[in-house]
């Protein structure tokens, strides 16, 4: 990549055209960072030709609109670890009082926090020679929270209405819109009652009572692996080597087991649901590539790997949870389950395998 030197007399508009003649490669985000900006004010340079930022209310929008897209590609990513998946957004749920949403389908599965959502827009582009549309959705900072790309199967003609019915006043972002806030690495509690913590994780009934018990006791997500207890000689996390993303899909793989993958970043939660068929290693990225879900993971930039278990009602839930360097948990894996029912056996045999090398 070319160095590129920043002119602050010119425009943010120059500066991003000149390094995408010179750095036609380098995705949008990370040339974000390189130009010292964000995504959304970079992307939104476009507005008025192949960029339309859009005035809508989130609820109603996603509730209503997108649905009426058809099958599309659903992308949450961070900055580590990208989750693509093909389907319809089907069964949304929102509260009038809430900031939290879902869409729950069998293909695109999403749990969504609109408290951390600003910024809007319909993006019309040539790649690789063909068009392609999207609606891709942005935070307070400018980071990048959700895209939605129409594919082969989609309904172009509400894409296009979409963007006119839309149509913000403003097209482009003004500076004091953003709202930058700086990456710093989750608190760790410096004195954690260690045993009261220990019942408390031993007494669980149910996954979703481990963030509460995390919260309760004032530790970070990795800070609370570390003090996991064991019992009748049970680790309840163990930390393992980062080849665990590896050996664990390549076993996937192998034995047709179905498991649930959980990519995430501060305004949503993205799940695939089903089998991983086709693996992939390219330099630093470990991939999967099934026609209708894609998980790419840059391995350069992980942290640290864990094997968690936690007790419910329905037995021991088995996951595998992966760190940044900020120690941010980016992405996990489970046994394909659902509530009333045990975990898979093979997943729980997987997981086994991996914990004893």
């Amino acid at each position: 990549m070319k160095n590129i030197q920043v002119n602050e007399a010119s425009t943010l508009k120059d500066q991003w055209t000149s390094f995408k003649l010179e750095n036609p490669k380098v995705r949008i985000r990370d040339a974000a960072k390189i130009l010292n900006t964000s995504e959304a004010q970079l992307l939104a340079t476009g507005c008025n030709d192949t960029v339309t930022r859009l005035d809508v209310d989130f609820k109603d929008f996603l509730a209503k609109e997108i649905p009426k897209l058809g099958k599309v590609k659903a992308l949450t990513r961070n900055n580590e670890v990208v989750h693509e998946r093909n389907g319809e957004y089907l069964n949304p749920s929102f509260s009038k009082n809430s900031p939290v949403g879902l869409f729950v389908g069998e293909d695109i599965d999403l749990r969504i926090f609109l408290n951390l959502w600003k910024f809007t827009f319909a993006v019309s582009e040539i790649a690789r020679g063909n068009e392609r549309l999207s609606i891709q959705f942005f935070g307070k900072d400018g980071s990048a929270i959700h895209k939605i790309y129409l594919i082969k199967e989609s309904n172009k003609e509400a894409f296009f209405t979409i963007k006119e019915n839309f149509k913000h006043k403003i097209q482009g972002i003004e500076e004091e819109e953003i709202f930058s806030e700086e990456n710093t690495p989750e608190k760790r509690n410096e004195s954690p009652d260690k045993n009261k913590f220990q019942q408390d994780w031993l007494s669980l009934k149910d996954t979703h009572a481990f963030f509460p018990l995390i919260k309760k006791h004032k530790v970070s997500r990795l800070q609370a692996l570390e003090l996991a207890p064991e019992h009748d000689g049970v680790k309840y996390a163990k930390k393992v080597s980062n080849d665990v993303i590896k050996n664990s899909l390549e076993k996937i793989a192998e034995t047709k087991t179905p498991i649930m993958v959980f990519v995430s970043n501060k305004g949503m939660i993205q799940i695939h649901t089903g089998p991983v068929k086709k693996l992939l290693e390219m330099k630093e990225w470990y991939n999967i590539m099934d026609p209708d879900f894609n998980l790419h993971i840059r391995t350069n930039s992980i942290k640290e790997c864990w094997l968690v278990k936690k007790p419910t009602s329905d037995g021991d839930v088995n996951s595998i949870e992966i760190f940044n360097f900020n120690e941010e948990l980016i992405c996990t894996f489970f046994g394909k389950r659902k509530p009333g029912i045990p975990e898979d056996s093979n997943w729980r045999k997987i997981i086994n395998e991996l914990g004893s090398n």
